[in-house]
């Protein structure tokens, strides 16, 4: 197993039914298992781990995924690589896991993951305060040019207009 960095971790994140989920054959690969052996501790720890924590992947989920993988291969791969549809876990869940899982390294690993999840939660938190700054900003922009264009408007009202038979000036 290479080393575990934080942009390995980064990509193993994937978005599914609105959470950041990881897979458990990637999670098996950071803990140094086999995913056999992690979904069997889950399963024998099932009360652990809530519909919140771990989620099963159904049709649906695996098309998302594939998009997010960027890959063309058809959803019937996934047949010949594993038996049962993948398992996905949550933030929470990857917490759980170090507690199944309790050897050095899975404690390492998680420690890792954790810190992960939380630099992506305060990225999508400053990514919320900009889209409401710029919200503001457009806010009061529009303001000040709706009061800019009022203003010219009365000014064109208020402007004489020139009489319309006066003297042509230039070249005849």
């Amino acid at each position: 197993m290479k080393d575990v960095t934080i942009k390995t971790i980064e990509k193993m994140i994937f978005e599914i039914r609105g959470h950041r989920v990881m897979l458990d054959s990637d999670l098996a690969e950071l803990y140094g298992v086999e995913t056999k052996v992690l979904n069997q501790a889950v399963k024998r720890n099932s009360e652990r781990f809530p519909e919140d924590f771990m989620i099963e992947c159904i049709l649906g989920d695996l098309e998302d995924l594939r998009s997010q993988f960027v890959t063309a291969n058809p959803l019937t791969t996934w047949n010949f690589k594993r038996r049962s549809s993948p398992m996905l876990f949550t933030e929470n869940g990857v917490a759980m896991l170090s507690s199944v899982l309790n050897s050095p390294r899975a404690i390492q690993v998680n420690i890792s993951i954790m810190r992960i999840f939380t630099k992506l939660r305060s990225f999508h938190l400053m990514e919320n305060t900009l889209t409401k700054r710029m919200d503001n900003i457009e806010a009061n922009t529009n303001k000040v040019f709706k009061v800019i264009f009022e203003t010219l408007d009365s000014i064109q009202e208020s402007t004489p207009t020139l009489k319309p038979k006066r003297k042509r000036i230039g070249l005849k």
